[in-house]
């Protein structure tokens, strides 16, 4: 889903395998085929397609697709409550998604006390996730758009972190299955060697299971998520067809 609540996904920075949250699809039932775009003056809604592309929402006045859009009173003011309750929606949803993050590093850091790492190992593993840490939790707050959180560059990004993390632990499990062979312990060099390959895979349902304890804070979403839905009813586009910048089903 293309939504604030999106950015809860990205706890997946902190692992090597993907790893999915609860988010508003699931828990709120709401969709959106739209990006958004919190501007200084106005929200922008827009997507690839199909037609309209581009919604722009601004102190009550509405333009699709460039055009300006006739609307009576009633529909300016649902308009004006719309574009003040997502703005207020979003710094709640940041919060979430920064609650996220912490929760992921604790429940990783949890996980890696188990590996048996050694003690540089592990001094290192925390000084570079709190850093990346703290970097995704300042990406989040600055951001202002959901195309933030989409395409090539999050993918590298994603992959950036992944790598400079889990090839740290392997490394040292590496280590412990050389160290294993070394001293006559053949098989227990070879679980070292499988536990260090899979590590990822071993990990992600742990941490996905952890990540629970999020679903209530963005259930709590819920009702203002719904409230936009109900906001948005009655508002039409320049062909006299519904505006669903949201869809929630129930």
């Amino acid at each position: 889903m293309r939504s604030w609540l999106a950015l809860v996904t990205l706890l997946s920075l902190l692992v090597a395998a993907p790893l999915r949250a609860d988010d508003l699809a699931t828990v709120c039932h709401a969709t959106s085929s739209y990006d958004v775009t919190l501007r200084a003056d106005s929200l922008l809604f827009d997507r690839p397609s199909p037609a309209p592309t581009r919604v722009e929402l601004q102190h009550g006045s509405l333009r699709i697709d460039g055009i300006a859009v006739t609307l009576d009173p009633e529909q300016q003011d649902r308009l004006t409550l719309f574009e003040r309750d997502l703005r207020a929606l979003a710094p709640r949803v940041r919060k979430v998604a920064q609650n996220g993050v912490d929760m992921a590093v604790q429940a990783l850091r949890a996980e890696v006390a188990n590996l048996g790492l050694g003690a540089d190992t592990r001094a290192e593993f925390d000084r570079r996730l709190n850093a990346h840490a703290a970097e995704l939790k300042q990406r989040i707050d600055n951001s202002q758009s959901t195309h933030d959180w989409q395409g090539d560059a999050m993918q590298q990004y994603t992959n950036q972190v992944a790598g400079d993390l889990m090839p740290l632990l392997a490394a040292d499990l590496g280590q412990q299955a050389v160290n294993a062979a070394l001293a006559g312990d053949l098989q227990g060099a070879a679980d070292l060697r499988d536990r260090a390959s899979s590590l990822a895979t071993e990990l992600q349902p742990r941490l996905q299971q952890r990540l629970q304890a999020l679903r209530p804070q963005i259930e709590a979403l819920c009702p203002a998520i719904q409230r936009l839905g109900r906001l948005q009813q009655g508002l039409r586009d320049s062909r006299g067809q519904p505006l669903d910048l949201l869809q929630i089903s129930r």
